[in-house]
């Protein structure tokens, strides 16, 4: 089944589509995209695809500023995202056809499902990563992020970045405050982290002192793949579908 819907989130509508397998009640997988992404680029509607294969609904959403949802970019902060994810797991709560809830996000939005996790460990049963960025709070409070230098101690108001897009200074003064370690500390159910031995945007040093940092995780690197996952899709596929086998 596959339905296009709307959640809402202090006034703002978020675009999200919930897929399901055949076989009900299962668990559900709530997917998270990156910065300046959507839920249907290519590589995350086949991450989401390797999960129904294994037996899980999907809720896919665009997040606060991106897609189809409300608000603008250059307004959007982790703290905004923070909020979608609550009151997408809030929703999926309310459906009577789930078992369990799992978090799944790429890049930015695997830094939020981290978080989110961490906010609710008592709902949430386990995490698949892709190239997770927890290296943002740390760049945000160094002064150096997305190729951009500034004073962390006087933030600008504007801070131009990729595709043309500009974001305000809100985004890396909330940036600043996010302890992602807190969070995987919280957090003690499984974890999956995949990452691409050739990501040139999240270096992997962060998905492997993340691994190590959680209490039961299994970190999968994949040789040759990008940061978009764009090269080996299937082998992401395979990696996904035998983890959730093996958790679910």
């Amino acid at each position: 089944m596959n339905n296009s819907m709307t959640i809402t989130d202090d006034g703002i509508q978020l675009s999200a589509v919930l897929e399901r397998p055949a076989q009900a009640p299962c668990p559900l997988v709530i997917f998270f995209h990156g910065f300046t992404s959507t839920k249907d680029k290519p590589h995350n509607i086949a991450s989401c695809e390797a999960m129904r294969e294994a037996g899980c609904a999907t809720l896919c959403l665009d997040l606060y500023g991106h897609g189809e949802s409300g608000g603008t970019f250059e307004n959007h902060t982790l703290y905004k995202w923070i909020s979608n994810a609550m009151a997408a797991i809030r929703y999926a709560r309310g459906l009577d056809f789930v078992t369990d809830i799992y978090l799944s996000g790429h890049s930015q939005g695997g830094l939020l499902a981290a978080l989110a996790a961490g906010m609710e460990p008592d709902h949430v049963k386990g995490l698949i990563l892709r190239a997770p960025a927890f290296m943002i709070p740390q760049c945000a409070r160094d002064g150096n992020m997305l190729g951009r230098s500034f004073d962390p101690l006087h933030i600008p108001d504007e801070v131009p970045v990729v595709k043309g897009l500009n974001l305000r200074g809100e985004y890396i003064r909330v940036a600043q405050t996010i302890d992602a370690e807190k969070a995987m500390d919280r957090f003690k159910g499984p974890v999956l982290i995949l990452h691409g031995d050739e990501d040139d945007l999240v270096p992997l040093r962060y998905s492997a002192d993340a691994a190590a940092r959680y209490a039961d995780c299994r970190l999968e690197i994949i040789q040759g793949e990008s940061h978009h996952f764009d090269r080996h899709p299937d082998r992401m596929k395979e990696i996904i579908r035998a983890w959730l086998a093996e958790t679910v």
